[in-house]
């Protein structure tokens, strides 16, 4: 397994890069080591004081992650240090104050170049580990531009020509519902590359030049926590993704 790389660090706050592969929390259905885990293995949490009451148990039981990425989502996570740095930011993301922009890799010629879905998501009834557009669901909110367009995937004995192309986009979740990126997409058409749980059939070819599903955060902007100044992190897109950007045209 490889571990999270530390993009930025200071008294109050790290800013991590995820590898794709790992779950950020702690669960019974997550046996291997999770970002939890490396954050409680890191020098600044053994050394914070323990034993906290509310409402600083909740900075406690997240071990000070701000947020999260789906598990084969890759990019730019934030912990905060303290209590205090935990609830300002927590803030923050209520407030529609952080940006987070992510690049994806989509099916199809999406149009338009420049745009946005607002369609509310619930937990599908019929796969409690789905989402899905539900009249009942949370308003949500996911706009997009596109960067570059390709027409079909070179690499020897993979047939694309059908899939009518592919997009790269850079795309903004105004809202933070559980994966929110990909379900609006698959509705609109444009399942993202190699997503096993929502692009369909369509995966299994994927994964012939995708080893996993092409979304990784690269950017973050909030403000800093203590200090009140606008900050802002990337995380470079992986070598795998690279790689399969490489073998479109």
């Amino acid at each position: 397994m490889i571990s999270p790389t530390v993009v930025y660090e200071d008294e109050v706050l790290c800013v991590i890069n995820k590898p794709a592969g790992m779950v950020v929390n702690r669960s019974s259905t997550a046996p291997e080591e999770t970002v939890q885990d490396w954050v409680e293995a890191r020098p600044f949490f053994s050394s914070q004081k323990t034993g906290y009451t509310p409402p600083n148990t909740y900075f406690s039981d997240r071990s000070g992650i701000v947020h999260r990425l789906d598990k084969e989502t890759s990019g730019v996570l934030v912990v905060a240090k303290t209590p205090e740095a935990f609830s300002g930011l927590l803030a923050q993301f209520r407030e529609r104050k952080v940006t987070k922009t992510y690049l994806a890799l989509v099916h199809g010629m999406l149009e338009p170049k420049v745009g946005d879905v607002r369609l509310p998501l619930a937990r599908n009834p019929r796969d409690r580990k789905r989402f899905a557009v539900s009249a009942f669901g949370k308003l949500s909110h996911t706009a997009w531009k596109v960067v570059r367009v390709y027409h079909e995937c070179v690499k020897p004995g993979v047939r694309t020509k059908g899939y009518q192309g592919f997009s790269l986009v850079e795309v903004e979740p105004q809202t933070g519902r559980t994966h929110q990126i990909r379900v609006h997409f698959s509705h609109l058409g444009h399942p993202v590359v190699s997503d096993q749980r929502y692009a369909g059939r369509r995966a299994r070819e994927d994964s012939l030049w995708c080893p996993r599903q092409f979304l990784h955060a690269f950017r973050i902007s909030f403000f800093h926590p203590v200090r009140g100044v606008r900050l802002e992190f990337e995380a470079e897109l992986p070598a795998d993704l690279k790689t399969a950007l490489t073998l479109l045209r």
